[in-house]
């Protein structure tokens, strides 16, 4: 305790420039203050501060010294907050911001956290167009890919692979692409990112100098559930994560395709706006979507598809 009063002392001095108004804010006298530095300096051995009748100087070590301590002493106000704030019941309303795809994966576990926080109200947004969290007031999202924003914090949530499918009536009538260069006489649908307009690649597994093959596209959709819903109708082969083709599978209603050949790890990412101080409300939304949605390994495609 007493290093750390030293270090109090020490960061309030050198930000307010005097013994006087960092004892005022310490509660301390300025004596205190000053002996307080002086121990610390003692235990470290190095002079932080230059004393003068008229003014306060910090050294190049002090200088140092203060923009770690100042950080230190901020995650110690943090982790007492974060304390504090666990007394609270979490409440208010939060926005969230999905892709439309995601809600695969995010509305089955939401009865359960709107049991355990009945005064939380959700404000869910599905949309395939990359959000501006500050800008927009978006208190978490769910995304995928890189995430190049600093003010961002991220947690990894469930790992998923891309699969390649089609409907029993497509494969009985164009018959069943062996390998990736039999796509081009094919009919495939594409997926178009919303904001970028490029057609998402496949995810093909090719040898070694091998150019990627051509693919016969007939079809593109900037929606990944028109996409699967055009699949199923037996348009063309699509390509679709496995969370959304899963179902499909086990009704029968869609069949995998080549997942011999692919190799298409993805993953998604749960962000919020940078702050020292997370609110309740979100810290047990962040806590409990990364609970019930987090993992650590993805099945290869063959076994999704197969099992």
């Amino acid at each position: 305790m007493d290093r750390l009063t030293g270090l109090s002392a020490f960061v309030r001095t050198a930000d307010l420039g005097s013994f006087v108004a960092a004892g005022r804010v310490l509660g301390l006298s300025p004596s205190a203050v000053g002996k307080a530095v002086t121990r610390l300096e003692n235990q470290l051995g190095v002079r932080l501060v230059q004393r003068s009748t008229r003014s306060l100087r910090l050294t190049e070590e002090g200088r140092a010294f203060h923009e770690r301590c100042r950080r230190i002493l901020d995650d110690l106000d943090d982790a007492q907050e974060s304390l504090m704030r666990t007394r609270e019941a979490p409440r208010g309303r939060i926005k969230v911001s999905s892709p439309v795809v995601a809600y695969h994966l995010l509305l089955p576990v939401l009865p359960d956290f709107m049991a355990r926080y009945p005064e939380i109200e959700l404000e869910l947004e599905f949309t395939d167009r990359i959000v501006d969290l500050v800008e927009e007031g978006v208190d978490v999202a769910i995304r995928s890919g890189l995430l190049p924003d600093s003010r961002l914090m991220v947690r990894a949530l469930r790992p998923f692979q891309l699969l390649l499918c089609a409907s029993p009536a497509y494969v009985e009538i164009h018959g069943r692409p062996e390998s990736p260069r039999d796509l081009a006489r094919h009919r495939c649908i594409g997926f178009r990112h919303p904001n970028s307009g490029k057609v998402q690649p496949w995810p093909l597994r090719l040898p070694e100098g091998e150019p990627e093959p051509p693919i016969g596209r007939v079809l593109s959709c900037n929606n990944m559930e028109a996409l699967n819903g055009a699949v199923r109708r037996g348009l063309g082969i699509g390509c679709m994560p496995d969370f959304l083709a899963e179902a499909s599978f086990a009704s029968g209603a869609l069949v995998p395709l080549l997942v011999d050949h692919l190799d298409a790890p993805g993953q998604f990412n749960l962000i919020w706006p940078s702050s020292r101080h997370l609110s309740p409300k979100v810290r047990v939304f962040v806590d409990f979507v990364v609970e019930r949605l987090f993992s650590t390994e993805c099945p290869p495609p063959g076994e999704i598809a197969r099992g």
